[in-house]
């Protein structure tokens, strides 16, 4: 199975971004397969971004994300 994360844009720095995927966990990734600015979201698999995400549908699959490692934890 892959697994796709959205992530926020913090820097870019050639190739490149320092992204957050949304509770403060930051991580480098390779920007070079898209056009991504500070303050877009993008998709993140296997350290590169694979898609520029509309900040809606980022903010959406987010707080998904968040419910379910909630009730994972809670089991």
């Amino acid at each position: 199975m892959c697994l796709a994360i959205p992530a926020k844009v913090l820097n870019v720095k050639g190739s490149t971004a320092t992204v957050d995927f949304g509770d403060g966990t930051q991580r480098g990734v390779n920007v070079s397969l898209v056009d991504a600015s500070v303050d877009e979201y993008v998709i993140v698999h296997a350290g590169f971004a694979i898609e520029v995400l509309d900040k809606e549908e980022a903010e959406k699959t987010l707080a998904l994300w968040r419910e379910i490692l909630r009730q994972e934890s809670a089991e």
